[in-house]
């Protein structure tokens, strides 16, 4: 015997039902002028979600706002940048040129200074790896008049010798290196010494003189120190630097110390040849006084 089912309802009448439910909602919506139940569904329903749709929607749209803005910044940011990157170039060059002007104008005032003497500029193109320029070679060579035994001025007076010549280059040996003895006076009293490379001075500025007579001529710190004229290689009267310490020898007999040189050999790019050396001077000095005899 067949059971049947109580909790079965035909599925056209929850039609009918809810058709009926959803009039007299309508009806009390009407009377109640839009505050009754279906409002309030509303409210906890439609509403919720109309807002849940409105934020995304706004949400979405300032996303896409925001990546436009961010595209747009990253478009400016790098225009600024190479902006940025010309300026810092041609600051850069701006202040190589004006570094190359000054020192032009030092070696311009140098050429004024020694105008007796016929010249010619050089540009530094190596040296031998340290931090001294105590050996150094210069783009300019015999077919330029370099020749071996010609001085060296830069920045207020002598930087060295020639020691080596090719066609279109030449080898500088600067007056700091330990190979180096010059013979050198005091410029205020022409008393003589001798100026002695020395690498390891040079690290606190400065190179030695020695050999200077203990004699009654007062020597200060900050006396000129230039070449002599009984020098056999460098022409008379090169600057050389001042004297920045000076002392009596144990014998009594001389004095020594130290010269803070004219010249900065830790940046030495240009510099000026004297083209005639000190032994052809002294030839034309000859042969000037046997053409007087």
């Amino acid at each position: 015997m067949k059971t049947k089912n109580k909790s079965s309802f035909p599925s056209k009448y929850w039609l009918i039902i809810i058709i009926v439910c959803s009039v007299i909602l309508l009806g009390v919506e009407q009377v109640t002028d839009g505050t009754g139940p279906l409002r309030m569904i509303a409210n906890y329903t439609v509403i919720p979600m109309q807002k849940g749709i409105s934020y995304v929607g706004r949400f979405m749209s300032d996303l896409s706002e925001n990546f436009k803005t961010l595209e747009e910044m990253k478009k400016e940011n790098k225009e600024l940048q190479t902006k940025v990157d010309e300026l810092t170039i041609d600051n850069t060059r701006l202040r190589q040129e004006q570094y190359e002007l000054e020192r032009l104008r030092d070696l311009y005032k140098l050429d004024q200074n020694y105008s007796d003497y016929e010249k010619i500029g050089a540009h530094v193109i190596a040296n031998n790896g340290s931090n001294w320029f105590n050996d150094f070679t210069i783009d300019k060579g015999s077919n330029d008049g370099i020749k071996v035994d010609c001085n060296v001025l830069a920045g207020s007076g002598l930087v060295g010798i020639v020691t080596e010549v090719g066609p279109n280059y030449a080898r500088v040996r600067s007056i700091i290196d330990d190979s180096s003895n010059i013979s050198a006076m005091i410029l205020s009293t022409s008393d003589t010494c001798i100026v002695r490379g020395d690498l390891k001075q040079m690290s606190d500025g400065r190179i030695r003189f020695e050999k200077l007579a203990n004699n009654d001529n007062e020597i200060e710190v900050g006396e000129q120190v230039v070449t002599s004229h009984v020098s056999s290689r460098f022409l008379q009267g090169l600057f050389i630097g001042y004297i920045s310490e000076i002392e009596v020898d144990s014998n009594n007999l001389t004095r020594s110390g130290y010269i803070t040189p004219a010249v900065d050999f830790t940046k030495l790019q240009e510099v000026l040849v004297i083209t005639t050396t000190k032994q052809e001077l002294l030839k034309d000095d000859t042969n000037d006084s046997k053409k007087g005899d």
